[in-house]
């Protein structure tokens, strides 16, 4: 895969020897999902800032499908779309006006065409003359990701674009999403709800006191650093684990009657020899079922390790 975005060495320092950012390295591959994910203040929102050109760097290179985005801001703003956390536009001023607004503001050519499909995409046709105060909060997220999309880029940032959006309108919202990415787009996020990260993502990154501490594909990720658990219902309380099984990390809940085993991929072959060990050992279990770390699980060991 090409790369679309690449970060070398960024640094951003505020007054008071504060390091918001520190020796960031990163890379996203032209048409992918990519969730950087962290805890508040851990530095998304400035790097994403600085990418933008919102924000200025203390040091380091940003290249936006080849083009520095200091030396040439004009083309690298010009091929990126942001929607902020941040609900802003102009209060009395309509759907169609906001987005074809946004669009003159990159030097565009008026496209209502465009304008139109993009609209409609985000099923904001029949808000298209209405006024922006009139609207709920998840009407007008959509409408910053049609401002975002106005001018046709290439990388599309959405820094918490669910925020206050209620289930329904958050499940359209990603199908929209998806929709943009097989049109070609790029999509970076950050979000806090991390089993958005885990269903849409195509790689993770984790950042954390301003330093990327992992990018890995999402599903490489959680392999390397998740866990299973094979949990087993049994028929009768078992008082004691046998020494027979004591080669397996076993352990028995408070009421005895289910013994859970947790292992790793590493580990995996090792299950019909444990069955047959217990079954050997005279357990007798009813029902068997398995359950796997969720990204969110393996965020809160990342981050807690840094």
């Amino acid at each position: 895969m090409s790369v679309i975005l690449s970060v070398k060495n960024l640094n951003k320092v505020y007054k008071g020897d504060f390091k918001a950012l520190n020796n960031i390295n990163l890379e996203i591959n032209k048409g992918e999902i990519f969730a950087l994910l962290g805890p508040n203040g851990a530095g998304k929102t400035t790097l994403i800032n600085i990418i933008c050109g919102i924000v200025n760097p203390t040091n380091g290179e940003i290249l936006v499908d080849g083009f520095d985005n200091i030396k040439d801001f004009r083309k690298t703003r010009s091929l990126i779309g942001l929607v902020p956390q941040e609900l802003v536009g102009e209060a009395f001023e309509t759907v169609w006006n906001t987005v074809n607004f946004s669009r003159g503001l990159f030097g565009k050519p008026a496209d209502h065409a465009y304008v139109e499909k993009t609209i409609k995409q985000l099923s904001l046709w029949d808000k298209k003359d209405s006024k922006m105060m009139t609207l709920s909060g998840g009407m007008k997220r959509r409408v910053m990701i049609a401002k975002a999309l106005s001018h046709e880029p290439k990388i599309l940032f959405l820094d918490e674009p669910t925020a206050g959006v209620d289930v329904s309108l958050r499940q359209d919202m990603w199908k929209q999403v998806r929709a943009l990415q097989e049109s070609g787009v790029t999509i970076i996020l950050t979000t806090h709800y991390i089993e958005e990260a885990e269903e849409m993502a195509d790689r993770i990154g984790v950042i954390n006191n301003g330093e990327i501490i992992v990018t890995e594909n999402k599903i490489d990720l959680m392999k390397k650093l998740g866990s299973k658990q094979l949990i087993l219902e049994l028929y009768d309380p078992l008082n004691f684990i046998p020494s027979s099984l004591s080669k397996w990390t076993l352990e028995l809940n408070s009421d005895k009657s289910q013994l859970t085993y947790t292992y790793d991929s590493i580990k995996e072959n090792s299950i019909p020899d444990l069955l047959s060990a217990i079954c050997s050992a005279g357990i007798l279990f009813k029902d068997i079922h398995t359950k796997q770390s969720s990204l969110e699980d393996i965020f809160i060991k990342l981050v807690k390790k840094s």
